[in-house]
């Protein structure tokens, strides 16, 4: 947990929204995308939220160069997937993001 710790003294990760969130969907898989930069404290994440929720967590180790390079995921995976969460350095802009799949963390 030190990692964490380390990580959320740097970046507002709004960790707790996303638990809130994972609950109020009741989301069993969450797949979580993080850029070259955080990519290091994903395991610390993933283990944080595995505590707080009852969900199991993938991590995309592929491109994420944006707010624009969320991941291509198989059918049968893209099926499994009950949430989308890309992490990154900057807030995005309302219009931006995965809203319309239904899956990100933004849509209602």
């Amino acid at each position: 947990m030190e990692d964490l710790k380390k990580v959320t003294q740097n970046y507002e990760l709004e960790l707790e929204k996303l638990v809130r969130t994972i609950m109020k969907r009741k989301a069993k898989l969450v797949l979580l995308q993080f850029p070259d930069g955080l990519k290091k404290y994903a395991l610390s994440i993933a283990d944080f939220l595995e505590e707080k929720t009852e969900a199991q967590f993938l991590i995309w180790l592929g491109s994420c160069f944006g707010a624009c390079d969320t991941p291509i995921l198989t059918k049968d995976i893209e099926k499994e997937v009950d949430l989308i969460v890309q992490f990154g350095h900057n807030e995005l802009l309302p219009s931006y993001g995965l809203e319309n799949s239904g899956k990100g963390l933004n849509s209602n």
